[in-house]
């Protein structure tokens, strides 16, 4: 079974019991008034791996990963006091709605996604339409004695009401500093470290709740989410390492508090990705966006290959250079797949499919798996169709589309009655009528139609 390292208790471990079936994960999603950058799209294939391994351990992955359409995403000691919020100031730029804005790079982020070929969540909800399981959370932190509201509409979670506070990050209480503004440490808190759960505004973008008009804070919103999709045991929990604190420390806070049990059983982050050695963010006006790759001429699942390169938990440094460096392998591995195919399949290989499946159970060791993917096409002693029967079935994890190319060397046009007996095979399979699956399979082969099963569905060509 996948093991994993956790951030709070510092080890790899196992993230499902033994015999467990089923996954729960949550995510956190993007926030969505500007595209998302190649670093942040590194912390999405964490989970899309995660749950990749697991599915082809025959385990069922349910994820939820939010939506961040309230623009209020900054911890609330940087916040905009006047309630301004970085959707609305960004749809003031662009000359959008706020909902116009936040849609349009939704949309541009599922399109990423999809080019990289992360499996869709079960769950994506969006903050903007979930404001009211926001607001019974609070209601219930506030009951349970864990939140306070203030006369001016505000409401604070108590931070000295939850003593594990830090496990994941190291920073405890007792050792964290006031952060100072310009006019002082906010009077309305009880504590320096209490966070903002709901915080009084007018005007776009705030809704009406018991303690006033207003906004939720950053940090409910994943609890919210989490705890009514997903429920009160969550098995996994990933994130980019820059959200371990204060996001998660106060996520695991509140969600603990409600329900007074730990509700992730492990955290898992994704390091920091440098770009051509330097941090790759806005503020330093580093960014590369998917699009930028595919302008340049690559192929956007290079960026898939480039960044298994390297551990999930390592920081890495991408460059252009490392860029084309993947786009160079994902080609060759087409080809040869493609060349591959031109010849009688064979078993595939258990000893490759074992070292990579060991590998990728072991902390999600995608270096280690990629050199056995390298010696297995180097391997002249397997025959050819072992190779490509080996590199599919690799590839339902890897999800590098090494099909791509079968039966677009030299294409020929199919024989008369091909088609039809394709399509008949086709529904055959989506029945799961796999007897008449082979049976079709031999009459095409008897027309000279050679049919291989990849991950994609069935590719055919003429025999040569």
């Amino acid at each position: 079974m996948l093991r994993l390292y956790d951030t709070r208790s510092r080890q790899v471990e196992p993230i499902l019991p033994a015999g467990g079936r089923l996954l729960r994960m949550y995510s956190c999603g993007p926030t969505v008034y500007r595209h998302a950058h190649i670093g942040n799209l590194r912390s999405y294939l964490l989970s899309d791996l995660i749950r990749r391994v697991c599915e082809r351990r025959r385990v069922r992955v349910e994820v939820s990963q939010n939506i961040t359409d309230v623009g209020h995403l900054a911890d609330d000691t940087d916040a905009d006091l006047s309630g301004e919020d970085k959707v609305l100031a960004q749809s003031r730029r662009e000359g959008r709605s706020p909902f116009e804005l936040a849609r349009f790079y939704e949309d541009a982020f599922r399109a990423d996604a999809a080019a990289l070929n992360f499996r869709p969540p079960e769950h994506m909800p969006r903050a903007s339409e979930t404001i009211d399981l926001m607001i019974e959370l609070i209601a219930k932190l506030i009951e349970k004695g864990h939140a306070y509201a203030d006369p001016d509409g505000s409401v604070y979670f108590d931070a000295i009401s939850f003593p594990t506070y830090g496990e994941i990050s190291g920073n405890r209480l007792d050792r964290l500093q006031p952060a100072h503004r310009i006019e002082g440490i906010d009077p309305r808190k009880r504590f320096h470290a209490d966070w903002a759960l709901w915080k009084p505004a007018t005007g776009e973008m705030t809704w009406d709740a018991p303690w006033g008009r207003g906004f939720p804070g950053w940090h409910i919103e994943c609890s919210a989410m989490s705890l009514h999709f997903l429920g009160e045991r969550i098995d996994v929990h990933t994130g980019g390492i820059d959200l371990r604190f204060p996001h998660h420390e106060d996520e695991r806070a509140q969600s603990n508090a409600a329900t007074g049990h730990d509700v992730v059983a492990h955290w898992v982050h994704g390091e920091h990705l440098l770009f051509e050695g330097r941090k790759m963010a806005k503020s330093t006006g580093n960014v590369v966006l998917l699009s930028d790759v595919v302008a340049a001429g690559l192929d956007p699942l290079a960026v898939r290959l480039a960044l298994m390169e390297h551990r999930h938990r390592h920081q890495m440094n991408l460059t252009w250079d490392t860029l084309r460096a993947a786009d160079k392998t994902l080609r060759r591995w087409r080809t040869r797949v493609a060349e591959w195919a031109e010849t009688p399949s064979r078993p595939l290989s258990t000893d490759h499919v074992t070292r990579v499946e060991a590998a990728l159970d072991d902390d999600l060791d995608t270096p280690l798996a990629l050199r056995v993917m390298r010696e297995l096409e180097r391997a002249e002693s397997l025959p050819p169709g072992a190779r490509l029967e080996t590199f599919l079935h690799l590839d339902q994890v890897l999800a590098l589309d090494l099909s791509a190319e079968i039966g677009k060397l030299g294409a020929a046009p199919l024989p008369a009655g091909a088609s039809a007996l394709l399509e008949e095979r086709e529904r055959a399979r989506a029945a799961r009528d796999w007897t008449a699956s082979d049976r079709l399979r031999g009459e095409l082969a008897a027309l000279g139609v050679r049919v291989t099963d990849t991950p994609e569905g069935q590719v055919a060509a003429p025999e040569r």
